[in-house]
């Protein structure tokens, strides 16, 4: 078993790791402040330069909050992830791919009371305001408001009673009112929201926030690779080698993660929809994974019943654009693509990396290895896999094996010496993607015919297999630099 099953044992694990955790007591209003701080000590990703992978930081003093902390940038760098999972860095993908395979189902906490209902706000209690509970970050001065980014979002089928999490952007509107922002299709409450409207009910969710690793990755997964009526929480426990303690929410007929710092119980109401920017007006959402900040859409209404946290509880946040957000979108990427290509055409492909340009989501590089003559060719059709194992990858850039995939700098050194543009590269149009890219719109290009349709493009970096020896590099003397610098190579 590990020894990370919350929040508080990820943060003491990593606190062990030099340079991968910070912390301040200088007081900080988490209204933009927070994540403008970040932005220059760790947030990388897609946000607007100059910014860095860096570690972990914790606030000790949030502005507004004397009971609370807000650590941010958990899962911002791969090396941190790979500690906290027990795995080494370069190896995720094929992790998670094992993890998601052999699933370990949730259990019911069987303790006297659950961490995350240490103390109990009910929304009857007079003076309730959730925005003086939860100490939610706004991401940039022209967010539409405050925003949970970390709240995983637990919800139950109303025909089958099967359960799922996901994680769903959601700001603060006012006292007992959250707005909930669903992808359209990619989300499996979603689908379960639909039933719900269709019966003209409420459909209750748990919000947990401030979690094991482990669980925000493991729902970072989507279709094929778990399909409707997966729960991800049992790739969690797959993880963890032990199932993750679920607890009955207080004020609705739902679970929620038993020992989350934070808990918001509520009720998604039905064909209710308000600007996500109703509280401000700013015209905006939030910084999306893209890089951008993107308009404020009509979005659904969560009625908050309850909020339940630990004593001195640790909201957990994250910057959307980050390396954060990279990784949590980008591993469970990874392990899907390995896992169709390698069921496909075992022992070619050797690794895949979900690029930090791409959010995670938009760009796959894909190392590959032709064996044989039979293999050329085959390179092209791992892509097609991988567009199919994920619907929303628009780029894959193919490289060979003595390309070191996770060096952007190797990548395109092969982009430059082993393709021509008009033999190496594969346009695949009008194809449904992701509807934040601001290039998927008919503003952009009038021959789109709907908002989220795009492009995919394979570009064929390999050398073709008879030409192997043409295009070799220089073969250096193998030596242990160790003998000369130990320290650097220790």
């Amino acid at each position: 078993m590990s020894s990370v099953n919350d929040l508080r044992s990820a943060i003491e694990l990593i606190k062990s790791i030099p340079g991968e955790y910070v912390e301040t007591d200088v007081e900080v209003d988490p209204k933009a402040e927070l994540s403008g701080v970040y932005r220059y000590v760790g947030a990388a990703g897609t946000v607007m330069r100059p910014t860095k992978v860096g570690p972990a930081m914790m606030f000790n003093t949030i502005k507004g909050h004397p009971d609370a902390r807000v650590i941010i940038g958990m899962l911002a760098s791969r090396k941190r992830v790979a500690a906290l999972l027990g795995t080494e860095p370069e190896k995720l993908g094929f992790f998670l791919k094992d993890a998601v395979k052999n699933p370990i189902p949730p259990v019911d906490f069987t303790g006297e009371k659950a961490p995350c209902q240490e103390v109990i706000h009910y929304a009857t209690d007079e003076g309730f305001d959730i925005r003086k509970i939860v100490p939610a970050p706004t991401n940039t001065p022209e967010d539409a408001g405050p925003y949970i980014t970390m709240g995983l979002c637990y919800g139950t089928d109303p025909e089958n009673g099967d359960s799922d999490v996901t994680i769903h952007r959601l700001c603060l509107q006012s006292e007992d009112e959250l707005s909930m922002w669903i992808t359209p299709g990619a989300r499996h409450l979603g689908a379960f929201y639909d039933k719900y409207e269709k019966m003209d009910k409420p459909m209750p969710i748990s919000i947990s926030i401030g979690l094991d690793p482990a669980i925000y990755l493991a729902a970072g997964f989507e279709p094929p690779t778990t399909p409707i009526g997966y729960n991800e929480l049992g790739c969690a426990g797959a993880i963890r080698k032990q199932p993750v303690e679920l607890v009955n929410c207080l004020t609705i007929g739902e679970k929620a993660v038993a020992n989350a710092e934070y808990v918001i119980e509520g009720l998604l109401m039905p064909h209710e929809r308000v600007p996500e920017d109703r509280s401000t007006g700013t015209g905006k959402a939030m910084p999306e994974f893209p890089g951008q900040t993107g308009p404020a859409p009509m979005v659904p209404i969560i009625k908050v019943k309850a909020v339940t946290h630990r004593v001195n509880p640790i909201m957990q946040t994250t910057i959307g654009p980050s390396e954060e957000h990279v990784h949590m979108a980008g591993l469970p990427t990874e392990a899907s693509i390995i896992n169709m290509v390698e069921t496909a055409m075992p022992g070619r492909l050797l690794n895949v990396y979900a690029h930090p340009s791409g959010g995670g989501k938009y760009l796959a590089i894909l190392q590959f290895k032709k064996s044989v003559p039979s293999d050329e060719g085959r390179q092209r059709q791992a892509a097609l896999l991988a567009f199919s194992a994920f619907n929303e990858l628009k780029h894959v850039i193919l490289v060979d094996e003595d390309v070191d995939p996770f060096d952007s700098n190797d990548v395109l050194w092969a982009l430059n010496t082993r393709y021509q543009g008009d033999i190496d590269t594969i346009f695949i149009p009008g194809v449904r993607c992701h509807p934040l890219d601001h290039t998927q719109e008919t503003s952009y290009n009038p021959m789109i015919r709907d908002k989220g349709i795009s492009c995919k493009t394979i570009f064929d970096c390999t050398m073709p297999f008879g030409l192997k020896d043409h295009f070799q590099r220089s073969q250096f003397l193998e030596v242990d630099p160790k003998k000369w610098l130990p320290d650097m190579f220790d």
